[in-house]
């Protein structure tokens, strides 16, 4: 079955993107479950953004005036993601699936706010995984991050790059100089969704079929 758009008429009429993204990561899960070799555990992690209004009491003690104060944007983050432990090393995260939000890419500061996540959790061995299905929204995390480190990938072609896509990053540390590798695997409407490498180890992987999450997610919420 090929990949529908999720943030426009006819599919948004009666399931919204949200709906999809909070019911795919668990669905991967599952299917994960039927991949890892022992020792692995996965789980879904979703952490909704929100604003939240805080209320000093009338006892409360007052700070001093602050030395500088400006206006800014608030950053509002959603997750959607599922995490893959090593249960044999207490519960080590080697791995993490991305499942990007619009208000992942919708301005600056939250598309390097990703980016930057995306990069600590590499700098610390965890292969990361960013499946991007929003197509509202043109910029391409994934140069986000190779501007992070200064590269370039030959595949996402000349300008604009393609804003749909599933790409997986991995950092490898030898002795001297660390090195980076990428598997970017472009997406589009109407096509089935492709498989991705996850690597759990320097040497160990599986390959995660989207498509069969995905189309699960999509029996379970009615969405032909």
């Amino acid at each position: 079955m090929p990949l529908r758009d999720h943030f426009r008429s006819p599919v948004n009429d009666t399931r919204s993107w949200d709906e999809v993204h909070g019911q795919w990561p668990g669905e991967m899960v599952r299917h994960l479950t039927t991949l890892l070799p022992p020792g692995f555990r996965a789980a879904p992690h979703i952490d909704m953004a929100c604003e939240c209004d805080f209320i000093v009491g009338d006892d409360a003690v007052i700070d001093p005036a602050p030395t500088f104060t400006f206006e800014t944007d608030a950053i509002n983050q959603d997750e959607y993601e599922v995490r893959i432990y090593d249960t044999e090393r207490g519960r080590t995260l080697v791995a993490a699936v991305e499942i990007v939000s619009p208000s992942n890419k919708d301005r600056p500061n939250n598309r390097e706010l990703f980016a930057g996540k995306a990069a600590a959790l590499m700098n610390q061995g965890v292969c990361v995984s960013v499946v991007d299905l929003v197509s509202v929204r043109q910029a391409n995390l994934y140069t986000e991050l190779l501007d992070l480190y200064g590269g370039s990938d030959p595949r996402l072609g000349t300008p604009p790059p393609p804003p749909l896509y599933a790409v997986t990053r991995r950092t490898i540390k030898p002795k001297r100089r660390s090195r980076l590798e990428s598997w970017f695997l472009p997406m589009t409407v109407g096509q089935p969704l492709p498989t991705i490498p996850i690597w759990l180890s320097e040497t160990l992987r599986i390959e995660l079929p989207l498509e069969t999450s995905y189309e699960e997610t999509c029996r379970v919420l009615g969405i032909g």
